[in-house]
């Protein structure tokens, strides 16, 4: 795991960030990790005293988060490039909220974002298309591969930021696994993401298939679920195997897990990886981009190659088995954590941002 190394360490923060106004802008869909994490930002830069409003699309329980937080927030629908509506909507935002710094997440989001009397940073977090950006003035990753990948495409190092993501380190009360039909005693595997071929969630249930007493709980949804459930059903595994849909809060379901698996053939950072650090729960994760940046092998997870089932299954297996290696990792995971990725850590790295871009 590369160190958080970055021009941001020298520069100052103004006391409670109270020269800044952030205006923070998410398309995005219903459900989602970047979704849940710019709720999850939004909030602890409220913590830190920043005056902040938001654009986002309707979301009832996203939109009450915010405004409880006392941010400024308006819904727009973030269609096609006609959508004349939504621009109205932010230019009205930009107009009453007068902010200093725009922050927008990803591609749609950030094509919305007119010029203006700001600087607009875009966050990233996965490889995408950079023509997109082009009018950005700062782009920030949440990974340093991701930095990387912005330089290699032409932006000078000086406008690129490696900033990591945070989670919230309260240890949940597990959930209750006989409300899932599980076994108390069984072996339990949790896995969750969007129902994409990224994440692998195939090979996950092939894994599964070679560990006869284990269950998986797998949480999410998203156009491959209906493939996922027939990958189930061939294996003949659907009986130990529990769809529990997207959940806004999967602490307690952490909790409650032996052991967390990261198939993912495509991650860029893997915040799940950080969440079951949070709760003190063992990972086995497939080594694409993220999880090779997160996990140190044998100290807080273990890594197998991408697309081995009867390797990833070996791994869950030998962490299931082996009580003292379970702990070993999980608590490599919660150090990993609390050196590289809590709240005031990162907070702090925003902040500086923001003071340096608008000096």
């Amino acid at each position: 795991m590369r160190p958080l190394s970055d021009d941001l360490a020298a520069t100052p923060v103004p006391s409670s960030g109270k020269d800044i106004r952030v205006l923070q802008v998410m398309a995005g869909a219903k459900a989602g990790g970047a979704e849940v994490y710019f709720v999850r930002l939004a909030l602890a830069l409220a913590r830190a005293g920043l005056a902040q409003a938001a654009v986002t699309r309707p979301h009832a329980a996203r939109t009450r988060s915010l405004k409880s937080a006392g941010l400024a927030v308006a819904e727009a629908r973030f269609g096609r490039v006609f959508d004349f509506t939504t621009r109205r909507t932010l230019a009205s935002m930009i107009s009453s909220f007068r902010p200093n710094v725009v922050l927008s997440f990803m591609t749609r989001a950030t094509q919305f974002v007119p010029g203006g009397d700001f600087v607009h940073i875009a966050r990233l977090g996965g490889y995408y298309d950079l023509k997109h950006y082009r009018r950005c003035d700062h782009l920030i990753g949440n990974t340093p591969d991701l930095v990387d990948y912005f330089m290699s495409h032409g932006w000078p190092r000086e406008r690129v930021h490696f900033i990591p993501n945070f989670v919230d380190r309260h240890m949940a009360t597990p959930a209750n696994r006989t409300q899932f039909d599980t076994p108390a005693t069984a072996p339990l595997v949790f896995a969750l993401g969007r129902f994409h071929p990224n994440k692998a969630f195939d090979v996950l249930i092939e894994s599964i298939a070679g560990m006869p007493d284990a269950y998986l709980w797998l949480a999410g949804e998203g156009p491959e679920q209906r493939a996922l459930e027939a990958a189930a059903a061939r294996r003949k595994v659907s009986g130990r195997i529990r769809f529990l849909g997207w959940q806004d809060d999967p602490a307690p379901f952490f909790a409650a897990a032996d052991v967390l698996a990261v198939p993912s053939r495509h991650e860029p950072l893997g915040n799940v990886i950080l969440e079951a650090w949070a709760q003190g729960v063992p990972v086995v994760a497939a080594a694409s981009q993220g999880p090779r940046f997160l996990v140190r092998d044998g100290e807080n997870g273990l890594l197998v190659a991408i697309d081995d089932a009867a390797l990833l299954a070996a791994a869950l297996s030998r962490v299931i088995a082996d009580r003292a290696l379970a702990k070993h990792l999980a608590d490599g995971g919660r150090a990993s954590l609390a050196a590289q990725f809590s709240e005031p850590a990162v907070i702090a790295r925003y902040l500086a941002l923001f003071a340096q871009v608008i000096r």
